[in-house]
């Protein structure tokens, strides 16, 4: 049985299309409140006329680019001084381009960690002060699995989401004593635009794309977990057992990732 989100609001980035469409839509499907930030807003508006036209539910819009710390903590007193508390924070905004180290930009991996990183850190610090006032919340991170196991051509992306993994277990213990409950979620490739900035010359979405999962299967199980204490959920639950076999048997793993995403 689907979870009731009742009125609660749930603040989404990266929100005007992809994964974090999907989870505005499943948040509405549940009764909850949509709190939408993204950079487009003639995007944002798109999803909240859906949103109205399917499930009768107002959604709130904020244009805001999470690498600009400035601006998110302007969008934040100002979304806060509308709609008074929120419920939970899902960190969704994001994006990768995957090339082999010798030839990746710099600038490009320091945009990859100004947005998947600092903003996400930069997003949690603004709310996190005032779910701490009413001592309860839910922060989800979307990470991913290229987060607990490094692929050929990812560098710049995984060394990101180990990061995050990183920030989100660290953010946990800090808020054990509270009633905050602090969850990362770590989806495989998913069926979105994502790659045609991620991999332009296609020869990684190939490498992956009998392994995609759906914007809406993703979407579903992370909404399933809002309220629950959960430590991480892995998508599919299969492909974690990658991760701790790199554990078991890190020679042998690399070895193997290594032929597979090599190919052209």
């Amino acid at each position: 049985m689907k979870s009731s989100l009742k009125n609660q609001h749930v603040v989404i980035t990266g929100a005007s299309g992809g994964l974090g469409e999907h989870l505005a839509y499943e948040v509405a499907k549940r009764g909850g409140v949509p709190v939408l930030l993204a950079r487009t807003e003639e995007k944002l508006h798109r999803v909240a006329e859906q949103i109205s036209q399917k499930y009768g539910i107002t959604s709130y819009i904020y244009k805001a680019d999470v690498a600009n710390v400035e601006e998110v903590n302007r969008v934040v007193q100002k979304m806060m001084s509308e709609i008074k508390r929120v419920d939970v924070l899902i960190n969704n905004a994001g994006f990768g381009v995957f090339e082999e180290v010798k030839e990746a930009s710099i600038k490009t991996i320091a945009s990859m960690f100004q947005v998947n990183v600092i903003g996400l850190i930069a997003c949690t610090q603004e709310i996190l002060a005032y779910m701490l006032k009413e001592n309860k919340g839910h922060i989800i991170n979307i990470a991913s699995q290229a987060g607990k196991l490094a692929t050929p051509k990812s560098s710049g992306y995984s060394a990101s989401k180990h990061a995050v993994l990183g920030f989100t277990n660290s953010l946990r213990m800090e808020l054990a004593k509270t009633d905050i409950y602090v969850t990362a979620v770590n989806p495989g490739p998913i069926q979105t635009n994502f790659f045609s900035i991620a991999d332009q010359s296609g020869n990684y979405e190939k490498s992956v794309e009998k392994f995609m999962l759906t914007p809406q299967y993703v979407a579903e199980k992370t909404v399933n977990i809002i309220g629950k204490p959960k430590r991480e959920v892995n998508l599919p639950k299969w492909m974690n057992i990658g991760s701790k076999m790199y554990q078991l048997a890190p020679g042998l793993v690399e070895k193997l990732a290594g032929d597979a995403f090599n190919r052209k």
